[in-house]
């Protein structure tokens, strides 16, 4: 080879940056390893539909591997919390004191869905309904024509609690929202913009529609309804205005492709990264710092209310901590451990789509197959409701994961004008700890059915478990 062409390759390997498949990068024992470790995630997905299900599904994985609620007598080194049946936390007490600060890996259990309304039964042309609200960020086209199971919990009006999970097992009824027929829908339909084609109020669940025996009776569906659910669960219809029921898609999470290297399932966003820094605490022994994974609720809408990142669940925790540790709890010391923390936003990325190319820059956007994601911020044009992390702090995960042969990958979501969306970071940078976004790539964010490579999130759990061992 030319004395030229042997210095330009040189060159070309120990300056260029070069994104690599994490096929090709990693170890055949860990390649062989994110096969089954999907399968877990898979079953883990199908039981954690909903947040509520989600804070059942961690706290017994928890349980079973030794971790002890706070309020437990004796001592305890592996604790867990849950606020208000929505959130939940784990902890491992380290060697150093709380006071040099902690590590905190903090991803989001709820997605978007379809939430009934307060009062949601009607009957329209002798048919029951059901009204609805959606939560969070959703394409409204996707949540027609499709089985919908209805999951959450009502209260009763003699106080008991009542758990639905209908439309998951073989022989339950699913639900679905009707769409218009193509005969009939060029001008309600084809000729709007796509997000104003389906009408948020015409996302009507159908219920039912079999009448009620006496035919002097008024809206006789309706009626035989409440009936069932009466004769059935117990229930008036004043008990939904004490409910939180929502409508998930119906299917389980599957393998996709001939080789089975990617997964497709509801609610990959966040309950990926939730999965894998469950996973990730668990593995780790002793500690060298107290290491903390929080699972909160209301990302999608904007972490409002009191199972948020904006709540102050984490202060409390904190406190806690400051009290088993036997240390001094005052708010500066509080204020103290929070500001030395370091931490991690675990949330998904959006993966370029190779339909859709043209809505990313490619030199910044995330690839399926090639690691986990750091996102330096998020937010909207110019950075807006954005997190953004120091030079200083990516340059230390970035050593952290080339240190431990992490395959990685530094991603932003979109062109910049082109949209955008934001994350937990900026409710934990606002205690002065450094953040940033790390989390695996998707293709159909917020969709019904969202796609992750195998290999990204088992690269997703290995990049929490080294942050969680860290030594400094």
């Amino acid at each position: 080879m030319p004395r030229d062409k042997k210095k330009a390759k040189h060159l070309e390997d120990t300056l260029k940056l070069k994104g690599r498949l994490a096929w090709d990068q990693m170890q055949k024992s860990y390649r062989k390893e994110s096969f089954p470790f999907a399968e877990d995630y898979k079953r883990f997905l199908d039981g954690a539909k909903t947040e509520r299900e989600a804070v059942v599904e961690v706290l017994n994985y928890a349980r079973e591997r030794g971790f002890r609620e706070i309020t437990d007598p004796g001592k305890k080194r592996r604790i867990y919390w849950v606020n208000k049946k929505k959130n939940i936390a784990l902890a491992i007490l380290g060697r150093r004191p709380l006071s040099e600060g902690i590590r905190i890996i903090i991803s989001h259990i709820d997605s978007p869905r379809l939430d009934l309304k307060q009062n949601p039964l009607y009957e329209e042309l002798e048919m029951g309904l059901l009204r609805t609200h959606y939560y969070g960020g959703i394409k409204k086209y996707q949540w027609v024509a499709k089985p919908l199971a209805l999951h959450g919990t009502m209260i009763k009006r003699d106080g008991t609690q009542l758990n639905l999970r209908l439309g998951e097992e073989a022989g339950d009824p699913v639900f679905t929202v009707c769409d218009l027929m193509p005969h009939l829908s060029r001008r309600v339909q084809d000729e709007k913009k796509l997000r104003e084609a389906i009408q948020g109020e015409k996302l009507t669940i159908l219920a039912g529609s079999i009448p009620f025996p006496d035919e002097e009776a008024k809206e006789r569906i309706k009626l035989n309804l409440l009936d069932f659910l009466f004769r059935q669960y117990g229930l008036v219809e004043e008990d939904f205005l004490s409910a939180e029921l929502e409508l998930v898609p119906a299917h389980q999470a599957r393998d996709i492709g001939f080789d089975k290297s990617l997964v497709g399932g509801y609610g990959q966003d966040d309950r990926l990264c939730a999965y894998a820094s469950l996973r990730a605490i668990d593995s780790v022994r002793v500690p060298e710092y107290t290491i903390l994974a929080l699972f909160l609720d209301k990302e999608e809408i904007g972490s409002e209310g009191n199972t948020s990142a904006k709540s102050k669940f984490l202060e409390w925790i904190v406190a806690d901590l400051l009290r088993l540790s036997g240390e001094e709890l005052s708010d500066m010391t509080l204020r103290q451990v929070l500001f030395r923390s370091r931490a991690l936003s675990a949330d998904v990325d959006g993966a370029m789509d190779p339909n859709y190319q043209d809505v990313h820059e490619k030199q910044n956007a995330a690839k399926i197959g090639y690691g986990v994601c750091l996102s330096k911020f998020t937010g909207s044009g110019g950075k807006y409701a954005s997190s953004d992390a120091s030079a200083e702090y990516v340059a230390e995960i970035r050593k952290l994961f080339n240190d431990h042969q992490i395959t990685w990958q530094m991603a932003e979501l979109g062109k910049v004008d082109e949209g955008g969306g934001g994350t937990m970071a900026k409710y934990l940078a606002s205690y002065g700890m450094d953040i940033i976004d790390c989390g695996a790539p998707l293709l159909g964010m917020h969709s019904p059915f969202e796609v992750a490579s195998k290999v990204d999130i088992y690269e997703t759990f290995r990049a929490y478990k080294v942050f969680f061992e860290r030594k400094s």
